[in-house]
């Protein structure tokens, strides 16, 4: 397979104002696809694959939200499917202040641990989506 990297990830949410609010203030991704909300008919065929949510511009891909999970649902890393999404930083000075950044949002979120190969931050979404970033070691 001639796989030359990441393309995306879209992560199926209960409620998109809310996941749309916390991944706006805890990433500052752009916005790479998303329905206006007075777009015209033909706007909205052509942006049927953003769903009703929103698509993030990330380093090497994009990140979907999708707003289909039903009300009450969570996430559970112990199901079939996703177990977690990681992205990389550079460093853990950059880990720390992510940290810091996550403390003055109120997000709660895992000390910064050292795990031989790397330095790892974790935290979660509203839907309880196990999130982490993480530096490589020696930074």
């Amino acid at each position: 397979m001639p796989i030359t990297g990441y393309s995306h990830v879209r992560l199926t949410v209960t409620d998109i104002a809310r996941s749309r609010a916390f991944y706006d203030e805890v990433f500052g991704f752009d916005v790479a696809f998303e329905v206006p909300a007075d777009a015209d008919d033909a706007t909205r065929e052509q942006l049927w694959f953003v769903f009703d949510g929103v698509i993030y511009q990330v380093p090497g891909g994009l990140l979907g939200l999708r707003p289909t999970a039903p009300d009450g649902d969570v996430f559970d890393e112990n199901r079939a499917g996703l177990d977690h999404l990681s992205f990389g930083v550079d460093s853990r000075a950059d880990l720390d202040a992510v940290a810091a950044k996550l403390d003055a949002l109120g997000v709660e979120h895992e000390p910064v641990k050292d795990i031989g190969m790397g330095f790892l931050l974790e935290f979660r979404d509203p839907d309880n989506i196990a999130l982490e970033l993480m530096a490589p070691a020696g930074s």
